[in-house]
This record gives C-alpha cells, sequence and structure tokens, in this order.
C-alpha cells in the first residue's frame, strides 16, 4: 500500500517518512507549488486557443543535471498551500477558460493529488486532469491514479543506462520509463479528441533531443512505433537549453539543427498518425517560465 509514512511513490523508493521529513524528491507531505498559470506552449491539443492550466509542483524525484526548471526541481522555490487550496487552483483555472489541469512533475504528490481531483470532481469540477511526468514512475502509483488522470504527458529521455546515469543519476530509466509507458496507454487507452481537436484522454510522449544523443531519441521513436503504432501521439523537441554551472561539454550548447533535422526525418519515415515538432528558436531562457512571479 502507497503512503508518506515510507515513501515509495516513485522508483527511487527512499522510503522516508515524509510527515516528518524530505525525501530524495526533496519535499515533505505538505503540497509546495511554484506556480499556477494558464500555459500556452505545449502540444496543440493541450494548449489549444485558451491555454492549458498548469501546476508547476516544487521538488522532483528525477533530479537531471540539465533541468530548465531548476529553481523549483533542485531548489525547492515555492509556497506550501493547503489540499483545498490546490482545489480552488483547479477551479479558478477553469474558470479562466483553461482546456485542462495540467500537472507538472507531480510524482511526489500522487496521493495528495488523487485526493484533491477526486474532491474537484464531487464539487462539479469538468476538465481533464493531465499528469506531466518524467517517465520516472511506478506501476503502482500510476494504478493508484487510474480514476484520477485522464491524460499522460510523459517525457521518454533515454534509450541506454549510461546515458540515464549520467544525466539523471537513474541507470534504471529506460526499463522503467518504458515500463510506465505502457501502463500509462493501458489505462487511458488511444488518443480522445473532441470536435475542435482537443485531447480529452490518450498519452503524449515527448522526446527531447539532447545534444550528442540524437540516435538515442531515434532508437526510442523505432520502439514506440513498434510497441504502440496510432494508440499515442508524440512530440518531438528541440528546446533543450543549458543552463545551470557543471554542465559537461555535450550539454553545453543547444543542440545543433542539422541534429534536429535528422531526427524529425526519422520520425517522418516512421509515419506516425499523431506527432509534433518544434519550429524556430525554442532554446532560449525566456522559454522557461517566471518562478519569481507569484501566480496563485
Amino acid at each position: 500500500m502507497l503512503d508518506l509514512k515510507k515513501c515509495e511513490l516513485c522508483p527511487r523508493r527512499c522510503g522516508a517518512d515524509r510527515r516528518k521529513e524530505s525525501g530524495l524528491c526533496g519535499q515533505k507531505e505538505t503540497i509546495k507549488i511554484a506556480r499556477a498559470a494558464l500555459h500556452f506552449w505545449e502540444e496543440p491539443p493541450i494548449s489549444g486557443e485558451r491555454g492549458s492550466g498548469t501546476i508547476f509542483f516544487s521538488g522532483c524525484s528525477l533530479g537531471c543535471i540539465y533541468c530548465q526548471n531548476r529553481a523549483i526541481s533542485h531548489r525547492g522555490k515555492g509556497k506550501e498551500i493547503s489540499l483545498e487550496r490546490l482545489i480552488a487552483l483547479f477551479f479558478d483555472l477553469e474558470k479562466q477558460g483553461a482546456h485542462n489541469i495540467n500537472l507538472v512533475t507531480p510524482t511526489h504528490y500522487a496521493l495528495q493529488i488523487k485526493e484533491a481531483v477526486a474532491g474537484y470532481r464531487a464539487q462539479g469540477g469538468k476538465l481533464p486532469i493531465l499528469y506531466n511526468t518524467s517517465g520516472y514512475e511506478r506501476i503502482e502509483t500510476l494504478q493508484a491514479l487510474k480514476e484520477t488522470v485522464d491524460i499522460y504527458l510523459t517525457d521518454l529521455k533515454y534509450r541506454e543506462s549510461a546515458s540515464a546515469q549520467k544525466y539523471s543519476r537513474a541507470a534504471d530509466y529506460p526499463a522503467v520509463a518504458r515500463a510506465a509507458l505502457s501502463e500509462m496507454v493501458s489505462l487511458v487507452g488511444a488518443p480522445r479528441l473532441d470536435e475542435r481537436g482537443m485531447l480529452k484522454r490518450g498519452v503524449v510522449v515527448r522526446l527531447l533531443v539532447l545534444p550528442s544523443l540524437e540516435h538515442e531519441a531515434m532508437m526510442n521513436l523505432k520502439w514506440l512505433k513498434e510497441t504502440f503504432g496510432d494508440t499515442i501521439m508524440v512530440s518531438i523537441m528541440n528546446q533543450y537549453t543549458p543552463v545551470g554551472d557543471g554542465l559537461p561539454k555535450e550539454l553545453s550548447a543547444p543542440l545543433p539543427p542539422a541534429a534536429y533535422r535528422t531526427v524529425v526525418d526519422y520520425a517522418r519515415s516512421l509515419q506516425f498518425k499523431y506527432a509534433y515538432i518544434q519550429e524556430g528558436e525554442t532554446a532560449k531562457e525566456s522559454f522557461i517560465p517566471d518562478f519569481e512571479e507569484e501566480t496563485f
């Protein structure tokens, strides 16, 4: 049974008593968020015209060395709120016209989220719930969210254990993320869109192409097509932005455009039914949300 007395929500299974101490995610039991606002830069069937109602949770169970949101994921910036306040934020975002409730880095708060969504639904909340994750998830945690989550927006970061260990200190990431993705598809099924093309249920898999790792992105694309066919959406991202100190040489500059085109061309050859790419200059710090501005 999952609980916070001996936390094993994420694959790190640190066993912390989060009622009293922080887990490896950096967070205790109390919900802590850094931003709650409409977000217009997700994939088209998620952001639409009115924006995605996005809530950024503080802390992270993965901890990639290149994280763009390091202020909240690594340093824990944010404000503690109650469960009731989280439910109220869901309704605030719904009133603002959000297409969905987008929960970013939610894994370590999965149990609180389950309770909050139940409260939101009981009070008449209608928006789809989107779980925006690194992909580093336990099957047991996903199963606990069976009646909670409508849409999974998940990363598939690496194919090789050595890369996962070097950049995220998680050598088991490739195996764990693939198993988790299969469970997500099993739980919510193939994409379901409304008459406006907005996603109501399904799985979107993001592949952030890292400099020097485009071959791993292509290996993952091949596996996705062979394993899931057209029952998922894929999003190929070129927005890697080198931020922070101590990055290895290969991650010290943005992804070369030619490398991104190679991955996109390969994805086109696989003929995905649902696939999204990024155009223009997205590898800029101006695309990183402002966590200094309080939005809730």
